[in-house]
C-alpha cells in the first residue's frame, strides 16, 4: 500500500448490501474491474476512490444517501481504524485516534482543533474540487453518528459545514437529522460542544484498543514506507489484466517508467516481470476457482489470456492440475 492507495475491506461490501446497492453495477459505473473487490481487501487510488463514490451516489439515486449511511453505521463495524474510534473513551479521543489512522482507509486528512473548549474536526481532501459531495457529507455525518451511537444520546453538532449547495428539500432533511443547519463552507468541518466532545462513550474498551493499536501502527508504518517495485507491478496487474493488458510496456506506462527501468528495478529485487505476472495470475486463478462459479473461459478473460486453451496450459504448468480438478478438490 502506498500513500496514494487506500484499503477498502469487508465493511464496505456489507454497507452496500445494507443499502441494497449492487456492487457489480457500482464498479461498472466507476469503470473499475471487479477484481478490485474479489480479495479480502481492495486497494484504490484517490482517483479510483472518488470514482467509486460518484458511481455509488449515481447507482443509489438517493439525494439523501449520506444520511442513509449515517443511520446504517453500527458499533459492530469491524474495521480496525473505525473500531478504534468506538473503543475510545470519548469523542475527543476518537478524533485524535482517527486523525492518525484515517489515512489507512481513505484519502483524507483530519485536522482536530479543541481550542476554546469546542472541538472542530476539519477535513482536507486531495484534489478537493473532484471529491464527491456524497463522500464529503458522509464523512462529516459519520462523526455525528459515532457520537450518538457511542454515547446513546442525541448529540447535535454546533456547526456542520461543507462545500455543497443543497436543495431546499435536502437542507430541511439535514436540519432534521443533524439538529443544526447544513452551512456552506469551503472546508468541510463539524463542531461539537465541549460537553458533547467529553461525553463518555459507552462503547469504550481500553483492552481492545491496546490489542489493536500495535497492528494499526505497523499498518501505518507500511503505508508511509516506500513500496517495492514488485508490489507496484502486482497492483498494476490487478487493474490491467481484466482489460487484456499483460505486457511489460503497459505496466511500465501505468507506473510512469520505461520498460527497461521497470525490469532493472525488479531484477534488483530478485525477480522478473514474467515471474510477477505468473504469480499474480496463479493467485487470482486459485481465488476465482475457490470462491466463485465462473467458468474457465470467464477466468481466462479476467487473467488477460487470448483464449481458454492458453489459460489451461498455463494453469497445468503452475499446479499440475486442470482448473476443474482444482475446483473439485477445494469444494470437496
Amino acid at each position: 500500500m502506498t500513500a496514494d492507495r487506500f484499503t477498502v475491506g469487508p465493511p464496505g461490501r456489507a454497507l452496500l448490501a445494507d443499502l441494497g446497492v449492487d456492487l457489480a453495477a457500482v464498479l461498472d459505473r466507476a469503470r473499475l474491474p471487479m477484481v478490485v473487490y474479489t480479495h479480502e481487501t481492495a486497494e484504490l487510488t484517490t482517483a479510483e476512490f472518488y470514482a467509486f463514490w460518484r458511481a455509488l451516489d449515481e447507482q443509489a439515486a438517493d439525494p439523501l444517501l449520506p444520511i442513509r449511511i449515517g443511520r446504517l453505521i453500527r458499533a459492530e463495524i469491524f474495521d480496525p481504524p473505525l473500531f478504534s474510534a468506538f473503543c475510545s473513551p470519548d469523542l475527543s479521543a476518537a478524533a485524535a485516534r482517527l486523525g492518525t489512522y484515517k489515512k489507512l482507509i481513505g484519502p483524507l486528512r483530519l485536522e482536530v482543533d479543541a481550542g476554546g473548549g469546542d472541538t472542530t474536526i476539519a477535513m482536507h481532501w486531495p484534489d478537493p474540487e473532484h471529491a464527491p459531495a456524497a463522500l464529503i457529507l458522509m464523512e462529516l455525518i459519520f462523526w455525528v453518528a459515532l457520537a450518538r451511537i457511542a454515547t446513546r444520546d442525541d448529540v447535535r453538532p454546533l456547526r456542520f459545514a461543507a462545500p455543497v449547495r443543497p436543495t431546499p428539500e435536502q437542507a430541511a432533511a439535514y436540519r432534521d437529522y443533524l439538529g443544526t443547519p447544513l452551512e456552506h463552507g469551503p472546508v468541510p468541518a463539524v463542531t461539537f460542544s465541549r460537553t458533547d466532545a467529553e461525553r463518555p462513550f459507552l462503547t469504550a474498551n481500553d483492552r481492545m484498543w491496546e490489542y489493536f493499536e500495535p497492528g494499526l501502527r505497523r499498518r501505518l508504518d507500511d503505508f508511509e514506507a516506500e513500496p517495492s517495485t514488485t508490489e507496484l507491478v502486482h497492483q498494476a496487474l490487478l487493474r490491467l489484466l481484466p482489460a487484456g493488458s499483460a505486457a511489460v510496456d503497459a505496466v511500465a506506462r501505468e507506473l510512469a517508467m520505461s520498460g527497461r527501468t521497470l525490469q532493472r528495478h525488479l531484477g534488483a529485487e530478485g525477480t522478473t516481470f514474467q515471474a510477477v505476472l505468473r504469480n499474480t495470475r496463479e493467485n487470482l486463478a486459485r481465488h476465482y476457482l475457490s470462491t466463485s462459479r465462473m467458468s474457465a473461459g470467464e477466468i481466462s478473460y479476467l487473467l488477460g489470456y487470448d483464449d481458454t486453451n492458453s489459460f489451461y496450459r498455463a494453469f497445468h504448468s503452475w499446479t499440475g492440475n486442470t482448473p476443474d480438478q482444482l475446483r473439485s478438490t477445494t469444494s470437496a
